[in-house]
């Protein structure tokens, strides 16, 4: 690990009390005032795909391209490094580079959330740190998952709780049990919404009855919950949720943010005839075919998808038809 964030770590806690007291009566104001959030989430953000060259390179130049297309789309922001960045197959050096390319390319009003989640407590630290330095404005953490058996409520809120003490910029929490078979109690949500520095999370479960507890429950907080996909983002809203990371805006960007739009008007019906175009297409880039099908269909969708890195697999020729079938039915190509 790097001097800079060796000593950054090292003197972050000594630092923070007087942080965290400031962040601490800003909340309690917030809660007695109704103020908005401190950072508020609300809006689409796209959970971006890392480009890859045909030799399975992170492709720098491409990633930029692509960037700035979605420039023109109203996003409230970006997230990398989350499911659909490969997360799990970048190098340590590239996570912090491939955030450090997009800060650059981001105008600034708009939100960085970066994954930082490790599957220990102080590599989850140290990672998140280097995001920071790198240039996020919120670390967006996963469930560790790998000692599933043993990540009860009480392990979790430690972790996280150790996270957001010690990170310089605010939590996420995320959890996304279809690739860790782990939901993050909400018993543990409940209590982590308290912490200063962990201001909401994404649930990609879908459970709508889950995420609307969620709102409910954390409401006196300063703490803001995000639907983990386009298939669920309207019934979200309907419980309270502020917003989406949704695989599907990497390709419809427009769609979904107009779909935000709507819900925020009240338009219901409008909402709904959108949402339903959007179920179909969602599940066939998320649960059907992956990455490689997101991939796939940026392409035709005027952006860079390229490969996928290794063992993901590239789709057959049959399942790219497929693919294709399921947009052109709902009117996107």
């Amino acid at each position: 690990m790097a001097f800079s964030t060796r000593l950054t770590s090292f003197l972050w806690p000594a630092r923070a009390a007087l942080h965290w007291a400031a962040r601490r009566q800003c909340r309690r104001l917030s809660t007695l005032q109704g103020s908005e959030p401190s950072l508020n989430l609300g809006g689409i953000f796209p959970p971006l795909t890392t480009p890859f060259s045909p030799t399975q390179e992170v492709d720098y130049a491409q990633l930029e391209r692509n960037l700035r297309r979605y420039a023109s789309i109203p996003f409230r922001g970006l997230v990398v490094l989350g499911s659909n960045g490969e997360y799990p197959y970048l190098a340590s050096h590239e996570r912090v580079e491939v955030v450090s390319c997009v800060r650059r390319a981001l105008p600034r009003d708009r939100l960085l959330l970066a994954g930082s989640g490790c599957e220990s407590t102080q590599a989850t630290i140290e990672l998140t740190v280097s995001m920071a330095e790198a240039g996020a404005d919120v670390a967006l953490v996963v469930t560790p998952c790998y000692y599933r058996g043993a990540m009860t409520t009480a392990a979790l809120v430690h972790h996280y709780t150790e996270v957001g003490n010690a990170s310089p910029i605010p939590v996420v929490l995320y959890s996304v049990p279809a690739n860790t078979g782990l939901d993050l109690p909400i018993e543990a949500v409940i209590t982590l919404a308290q912490h200063p520095n962990i201001i909401g999370i994404k649930d990609s479960g879908g459970d709508i009855t889950r995420m609307g507890l969620m709102v409910h429950k954390t409401r006196q907080e300063d703490f803001q919950v995000l639907a983990g996909s386009a298939s669920f983002l309207l019934a979200s809203y309907a419980v309270g949720a502020s917003g989406g990371v949704c695989a599907l805006a990497n390709v419809l960007g427009d769609a979904l943010c107009q779909l935000d739009h709507l819900c925020r008007k009240g338009q219901w019906q409008d909402a709904r005839d959108l949402q339903h175009r959007l179920i179909e297409p969602n599940v066939a880039v998320t649960r059907r075919f992956g990455i490689p099908g997101l991939k796939k269909t940026m392409e035709w969708f005027g952006y860079y998808g390229g490969p996928c890195r290794a063992p993901l697999a590239p789709l057959s020729p049959a399942q790219v038809e497929e693919l294709r079938s399921t947009f052109s039915a709902n009117g996107w190509l």
